[in-house]
């Protein structure tokens, strides 16, 4: 089990398109250069960069357990000797995957202790392909539970891992204002650039939008869908901006910000409120949760 799993855990797709992800970086900064679009910001690049390089090194040891633990699920799964490779498997995990991440993605935006690990992917200003090497920093450490009914279920940890590698490559190219939006066909299946400018946006109107990873079906499906609209350009970030622009503040500070509002509350259930509630909840404070700004525009 433990050489299956360092096996698995070296074929990570993900870092093999890396070169691929700062090519791409390269040509859309050129890109926007011959364009006078100032979106890359030098000093916002390298917070990015060095969010990536933390998330890079967090990440191994959660990774590594979690690929343990799949093989332990895997192994006492009654339906193992059912699931194949063949391309339907794979089309099924597919759609399981993906629903997975949405409920996933949601619960790190509605969920304030979830959300301080992603936070790091949301606090950047700017959006670009920079944007999306980004990611969540302690997101890592209880992310790879909500994938484990997979291998329960029968599917080889491979191609568990593999489907959220091909997800996250897919998402990449999401993190872009140079493509406009696409067939209204594309746009209503799956996730563009356009539907996860929304997701990125500060707007009251498009707070906690559009949670899909590869599809947008699950937004339309259970209420979280917005449609970016040319009236209200998106402002991108977060609601209540970084206190300095440093990597270990982009990856951290929202940690720091929630234990300070767990000491400020007096009672034993508000202190575990900050933990469970969404972010923008408060014991003595107005209510700036997502869903009560969105609901007084």
């Amino acid at each position: 089990m433990l050489s299956e799993a360092i096996e698995v855990f070296q074929m990570d797709y993900v870092m093999i398109a890396v070169p691929v992800f700062l090519i791409a970086l390269l040509l859309e900064w050129r890109w926007a250069k011959k364009q006078g679009n100032n979106i890359y910001d030098s000093n916002d690049l390298r917070v990015s960069l060095g969010v990536m390089l933390i998330t890079v090194v967090i990440d191994i040891i959660p990774k590594f357990l979690a690929l343990m633990l799949m093989f332990v699920c895997y192994e006492v799964s009654p339906f193992k000797n059912y699931i194949t490779t063949a391309w339907y498997w794979w089309a099924l995990l597919f759609f399981l995957d993906d629903f997975i991440y949405y409920w996933h993605h949601r619960l790190n935006h509605e969920v304030r202790i979830l959300w301080a690990g992603h936070v790091p992917h949301h606090n950047s200003e700017h959006y670009h392909f920079g944007t999306a090497l980004r990611q969540g920093v302690c997101e890592r450490v209880l992310k790879y539970f909500f994938w484990m009914p997979l291998p329960l279920l029968g599917f080889h940890p491979l191609m568990v891992v593999s489907m959220l590698s091909f997800s996250l490559i897919y998402q990449f190219w999401l993190h872009t204002q140079s493509v406009e939006k696409l067939s209204p066909i594309l746009e209503f299946i799956f996730n563009t650039p356009s539907h996860h400018r929304v997701h990125h946006a500060s707007n009251p109107r498009y707070l906690d939008r559009n949670h899909g990873g590869t599809l947008i079906i699950w937004d339309r499906l259970f209420g979280s869908f917005a449609e970016e609209s040319d009236i209200e350009p998106v402002r991108y970030g977060v609601t209540r901006p970084l206190s300095k622009q440093t990597a270990v503040a982009a990856a951290f500070e929202e940690y720091i910000q929630l234990a300070a509002d767990i000491r400020r509350a007096k009672s034993l259930r508000d202190k575990f409120a900050y933990l469970f509630m969404a972010p923008g909840w408060s014991h003595d404070g107005p209510d700036k949760r997502s869903k009560t700004v969105r609901a007084s525009v």
